[in-house]
């Protein structure tokens, strides 16, 4: 018995002297640290960056992989937001909804709590409710279907760009001012596509005098749109609007032109984007399109553009602007919050004005950029230009 408790006693001062020894390891290497000068890792603050990153509509979301970069590396030249530095997580979807909703998981996965994004109306409805049940406050440059903001079932999501309701009401007063009076309005059957051609729709048949000559569908990716073309035809239409994006854009106005249909072709904010004019060739002169107001004049404006072209050589492309502005606006309202506190992030954004590229902002009770709107853009000589 006595064996037994001399080696007990004999094992406790051994746990002792290894407890103690660990100990003056510990302060050995914080003295080490200090004698160094080594310091430890910053906070980190992630800012996911949600879109089309490679396919047919990259074009529209790696400009919001830029915007991102730029602000957070000013921010963080700045000391960072809370004393923590800002990293930039972004995530493909290719504006597909099924990808979308894979990019949204694997931003709950790295414990993100903004997002940059989605890019498309369809691939932002989809990963929504994902980012609701996670309590992740979402903001879109981009996504302008109406019911994103206005049914309420997101309120988490936000957008610095005005909704397609706003986008389709000053497209057909634009038409209406030309004189058009039978409109053939064609869509994508997409969210984002075929929502702005409804209210176009809806517009046209409010109007005096005005007629909704055709409505049509087509399927995306398709190879040739001579049948809608010459559906187009036989309408007797004075005018197409399109609702969509510039691959089947490019395809129907050039179609349209070489069977010799030359009446105006307008559409929307999808194809406002250069990859159109460089797809369309000749046939994009003259087209029109509703775009994002232009903000030149504002400081932050041409001091993002600055940045933008010193880092990376060129001008940026479509939705920069909106995008820039919505990570000032994400960032601002974490530093607001003090934290990344859902409803803290979300009261902020509704209730402080944060300067951007887009103007000062907050957001109304649904979501949307207070201020923000449209205008008219006509290609050309091979450019968009604003129509005054």
């Amino acid at each position: 018995m006595r064996v037994k408790l001399s080696l007990i006693a004999l094992c406790l001062v051994m746990v002792a002297m290894l407890a103690a020894c660990s100990g003056e390891a510990e302060k050995m290497d914080e003295k080490a640290d200090v004698e160094t000068g080594e310091i430890a890792p910053p906070a980190k603050l992630v800012l996911g960056v949600a879109g089309a990153h490679s396919g047919d509509l990259a074009s529209y979301g790696l400009p919001s992989v830029n915007a991102a970069k730029l602000v957070a590396a000013k921010i963080n030249a700045a000391g960072g937001i809370n004393g923590a530095m800002v990293e930039v997580v972004a995530q493909d979807d290719q504006c597909k909804p099924e990808q979308a909703t894979n990019a949204a998981t694997k931003m709950i996965s790295d414990e993100v709590k903004i997002v940059l994004g989605h890019i498309c109306s369809g691939a932002t409805k989809a990963a929504m409710p994902i980012y609701l049940d996670a309590k992740i406050v979402v903001m879109s440059p981009s996504a302008t279907n109406p019911p994103l903001t206005q049914s309420g079932d997101f309120p988490n999501f936000f957008r610095t760009i005005a909704p397609d309701d706003a986008q389709a009401a000053l497209e057909v007063s634009f038409v209406k001012g030309l004189g058009l009076k039978k409109i053939a309005v064609i869509h994508d059957k997409g969210d984002y596509g075929k929502g702005f051609a409804s209210f176009c729709k809806t517009y046209i048949e409010a109007e005096e005098g005005m007629e909704v000559a055709l409505f049509e569908g087509v399927t995306p990716g398709a190879v040739d749109y001579s049948a809608v073309v010459q559906k187009i035809k036989g309408s007797g239409a004075d005018a197409v609007i399109f609702g969509g994006y510039h691959p089947e854009a490019s395809k129907i106005v050039s179609s349209m032109r070489k069977k010799g249909i030359e009446i105006p072709f307008l559409s929307d904010d999808g194809v406002k984007d250069e990859t159109f004019i460089k797809v369309a060739g000749k046939y994009a002169d003259g087209v029109y399109a509703t775009g994002p107001m232009d903000f030149s004049h504002n400081p932050i404006f041409q001091e993002a553009l600055a940045a933008h072209k010193a880092e990376f050589g060129s001008d940026p492309g479509p939705f920069f602007t909106e995008a820039y502005s919505a990570a000032l606006a994400l960032l601002k309202a974490v530093e607001n919050a003090g934290s990344t506190d859902y409803d803290k992030v979300i009261d902020a954004l509704h209730n402080k004005y944060v300067d951007t590229a887009v103007g000062k902002i907050k957001f109304d009770a649904k979501g949307d950029a207070e201020g923000v709107g449209f205008s008219i853009y006509q290609v050309i000589d091979g450019k968009y230009v604003e129509v005054k």
